[in-house]
C-alpha cells in the first residue's frame, strides 16, 4: 500500500469544500444569496400576470371577431323579411291606379264608390294589408277598405301627408308614419291615378303594418331595428325603442317633425344605447348588457333606411376571457412549478456534486490503502447517478402532461324558407287581362297591348319570386289558431276554382270529419292543400276520366286529409326521394313544393306522407292532431 502525506490530503479536502484554496473567490453573503430567488419570483409573478392579461385580451378580440361574423351573417335574413313584406304590397297600388272602376269612383258616382269600397275590402282581406284607400286630388278619401268600420277613412282629408303630395307630383311616394285615426305605425305606399301631375285624379294608398316582420325579429331573440335617414327608429323588435333616435335631435328639428304629425306625439328621445368610442360597433344598454351592432342598408326599403342587428356579446366575451385566463394561469403555473422543480434539482445536484467531491477527496487520501473499497464506492456512486438520471427523466415526462379544452359554440343556424306569396302578381295579371279585354272590345288596341306587356312583366315578377325560394329553407312564422279543416278545404278549392274549371278532371269531396278543428294557420294549411290538389291536376293532365278525391277522416286524436288521384302514379324510384329538395317528376318542376308543404305540416305538429301504392294514381295524407276542444262552436 502507498501512503499519501497527511498535509497533502488535508489540502485537497479543503479545496473540495471551497473553504481554503489558492485563487478561490470569497463566497457571497447569505443575504445576497437570499435576495436572488426573491427577485426571480417577483419577475415570474409579473410575467404570469402579463400572460394572463394578454391571453384575456386575445380571447376577447377573437370572440368579438366571431360574433361580428355571426351578426353579419344573420343581418341579410332580417333584411329579407322586411324587403319581402314591402315588395309584395307595392304592386297593388300600381294596379289599382289603372283600374277604370277606381277612376269612376273619383267621379263621385255612388254606385261606383260602393263597388270600389267592396273591391278594396276584398283585396285587403286577401293581401293582409292594413288598409287600402283612394284619395281625390283635394286630399279627401272617397273609398276605403274599412268603409264599414267605425274608424273608416272615408271622408278624412290627408292632404297634409307627404306621401299624398309626393305621389301627385312624382307619380309614386312612400312614407313611414303614425296613423292619425288608428294610432298605429305603418309604411304608406302611394301611387298617382293619372299619367302626369296635371292629369292626376287622385292617389291610391296601401298602408302596410310591419307587425309580422317585427314578430319574426322578436322570435329570433336579438334586438333588431330600422332607422331612417334622420336616425329615427321606424321598425323594431323592441317596442320601447319605436320612434327613438340614434342621435339627439335639435329643438327645431324635433319641432318640425312633430308639426308634420308623422310620428304623432312621440318624444323622439335617443335610444338607451351607448357606443364604444374606440370600437363603434360595440354598444351597451342601460342594463349593462353588451352587444355587437351589425348594420347595413335595406335594399328595397325606403331611401336612407339602415337595418341594425344587435347580437349579445357580454356573456360570450366574459366566458371566453375567463376560460382563456384560466388556461393561461394554469399553463404559467405549471411552467413555473416545472422551473422551480428544475432549479431545486439543480441545487440538489450541485450540493451532491460538492459532497461527492469531498468524498472523492477523502477517498483519494486512502486510495493506496483502500483500493478495493474505492472501486466498490465508485460502482455504488455510478449506480446512484443512474437512478437519479432515470428519476429526472420521469419528472420531465410528467411536466408535459397538460389537457387543453377548446369549447367553441357554433351559435345560430341560418335556416330560411321565406314563403313568398304570389297572390298580388296573379291578381294584377287577372285585372290587367280583364282590362285588356275591355280595351279590345272598345277597339283600343294600343292600351290593350300596353296592358299585355304589363302582364308579361308581372309574370317575370312571379318567376323572380319563385327563384327566390331556392335560396331559403325555412318557413315564415304563423300564429296557430283553431281552424275547421273543411273550411281550409273550401278555401283551397276556392283558390283553385279557375284551375279546376279549366281541367277535364272532376274534383270530389268526401266530408268525413264535419266540424273537426285543428290548431293551424289557415293560410298555410290552404297552401299545402293547394299544392297537393294542383299536383294531382297536373298529373292527370288532359285525361278525359281524371278524378281527384279530397277526403277528410277523424280518428280519436287526429284528423286526416287525403288527396288522391287516378293518374299515372309516382314511380317507385322517385318515391324514396320525393320529399327531398329538387326531386320532381315534372319536366319543368323545381322539386320544392312537396318539401315546403312537408315543412309546413311539420310546423303545425303533424306529418305529410305518401300513402302506399294500392292502385292507379297517387295519394297524399295530411295528419294533424285534433285540438283539445275537438269541435268548433
Amino acid at each position: 500500500m502507498c501512503h499519501i502525506p497527511h498535509k497533502r490530503v488535508e489540502a485537497r479536502v479543503k479545496d473540495a469544500t471551497g473553504t481554503i484554496g489558492e485563487g478561490m473567490k470569497p463566497a457571497p453573503s447569505a443575504g445576497s444569496r437570499a435576495l436572488v430567488p426573491i427577485l426571480g419570483w417577483i419577475c415570474c409573478g409579473l410575467l404570469l400576470a402579463a400572460a394572463v392579461i394578454a391571453s384575456g385580451e386575445l380571447a376577447r378580440r377573437s370572440t368579438l371577431a366571431d360574433l361580428r361574423s355571426e351578426a353579419a351573417a344573420r343581418l341579410p335574413l332580417s333584411a329579407t323579411a322586411l324587403r319581402s313584406e314591402l315588395d309584395k304590397q307595392r304592386t297593388l297600388p300600381s294596379v289599382l291606379s289603372e283600374d277604370p272602376s277606381v277612376r269612376a269612383a273619383l267621379g263621385g258616382e255612388p254606385r261606383a264608390v260602393a263597388a270600389v269600397n267592396e273591391k278594396l275590402r276584398r283585396l285587403q282581406l286577401s293581401t293582409r294589408a292594413s288598409v287600402i284607400y283612394v284619395i281625390d286630388r283635394a286630399g279627401r278619401t272617397v273609398a276605403a277598405s274599412n268603409f264599414a268600420e267605425p274608424n273608416s277613412f272615408v271622408g278624412q282629408n290627408y292632404r297634409f301627408r307627404r306621401y299624398f303630395e309626393g305621389a301627385l307630383r312624382q307619380g309614386a311616394a312612400e312614407q313611414v308614419a303614425l296613423g292619425t285615426v288608428s294610432r298605429r305605425p305603418g309604411v304608406y305606399i302611394a301611387r298617382r291615378i293619372g299619367a302626369t301631375a296635371a292629369q292626376g285624379l287622385g292617389v291610391v294608398v296601401v298602408k302596410v303594418e310591419l307587425d309580422d316582420v317585427e314578430a319574426g325579429w322578436r322570435a329570433g331573440g336579438m334586438p333588431v331595428y330600422v332607422a331612417d335617414a334622420r336616425g329615427i327608429v321606424v321598425a323594431t323588435s323592441v317596442e320601447d325603442w319605436r320612434f327613438g333616435t340614434l342621435r339627439p335631435l335639435g329643438r327645431d328639428e324635433a319641432a318640425d317633425i312633430r308639426d308634420s304629425l308623422q310620428f304623432g306625439s312621440a318624444p323622439l328621445a335617443p335610444l338607451p344605447l351607448v357606443r364604444d368610442p374606440v370600437e363603434p360597433d360595440l354598444v351597451s344598454g342601460t342594463d349593462g348588457r353588451g352587444y355587437v351592432d351589425a348594420s347595413g342598408p335595406v335594399e328595397g326599403g325606403l331611401p336612407g333606411w339602415r337595418l341594425h342587428l344587435l347580437l349579445a356579446s357580454d356573456t360570450a366575451v366574459q366566458e371566453a376571457v375567463g376560460l382563456s385566463r384560466f388556461i393561461a394561469f394554469l399553463l404559467s403555473a405549471i411552467a413555473m412549478a416545472a422551473i422551480a422543480l428544475l432549479l431545486r434539482r439543480r441545487d440538489r445536484r450541485r450540493g451532491e456534486r460538492a459532497r461527492e467531491a469531498r468524498r472523492a477527496a477523502e477517498l483519494e487520501a486512502r486510495v493506496a490503502a483502500r483500493t478495493l473499497d474505492l472501486g466498490t464506492a465508485n460502482r455504488r456512486l455510478t449506480t446512484e447517478i443512474g437512478e437519479r438520471e432515470r428519476a429526472e427523466a420521469r419528472v420531465l415526462a410528467l411536466r408535459d402532461d397538460l389537457a387543453q379544452a377548446n369549447r367553441l359554440a357554433s351559435l345560430g343556424q341560418i335556416t330560411a324558407g321565406v314563403a313568398h306569396e304570389i297572390n298580388q302578381p296573379l291578381a294584377a295579371i287577372r285585372t290587367y287581362a280583364e282590362n285588356a279585354g275591355l280595351f279590345l272590345d272598345r277597339g283600343d288596341a294600343a292600351t290593350a297591348r300596353a296592358n299585355l306587356l304589363t302582364v308579361v312583366g308581372l309574370t317575370q315578377r312571379i318567376a323572380d319570386i319563385t327563384d327566390a325560394l331556392r335560396g331559403f329553407a325555412r318557413r315564415g312564422d304563423g300564429a296557430l289558431v283553431p281552424v275547421e279543416i273543411e273550411d281550409a278545404v273550401d278555401g283551397a278549392l276556392l283558390i283553385l276554382g279557375s284551375r279546376i274549371r279549366s281541367s277535364p278532371a272532376t274534383v270530389e269531396r268526401i266530408v268525413g270529419a264535419p266540424g273537426a278543428v285543428v290548431m293551424a294557420s289557415r293560410v298555410r294549411l290552404e297552401q299545402v292543400l293547394v299544392n297537393l290538389v294542383r299536383n294531382a291536376l297536373d298529373a292527370l293532365g288532359e285525361a278525359p276520366e281524371g278524378r281527384v278525391e279530397i277526403a277528410t277522416r277523424l280518428d280519436a286524436d287526429r284528423v286526416e286529409i287525403g288527396v288522391r288521384d287516378n293518374g299515372p302514379g309516382i314511380p317507385e324510384a322517385v318515391r324514396a326521394t320525393l320529399f327531398t329538395p329538387f326531386a320532381t317528376t315534372k319536366p319543368n318542376g323545381l322539386g320544392l313544393g312537396l318539401v315546403i308543404a312537408s315543412d309546413i305540416v311539420s310546423d303545425l305538429g303533424g306529418a305529410l306522407v305518401l300513402a302506399p301504392q294500392t292502385g292507379k294514381g297517387a295519394a297524399f295524407l295530411i295528419r294533424l292532431p285534433r285540438t283539445s276542444d275537438g269541435w268548433a262552436t
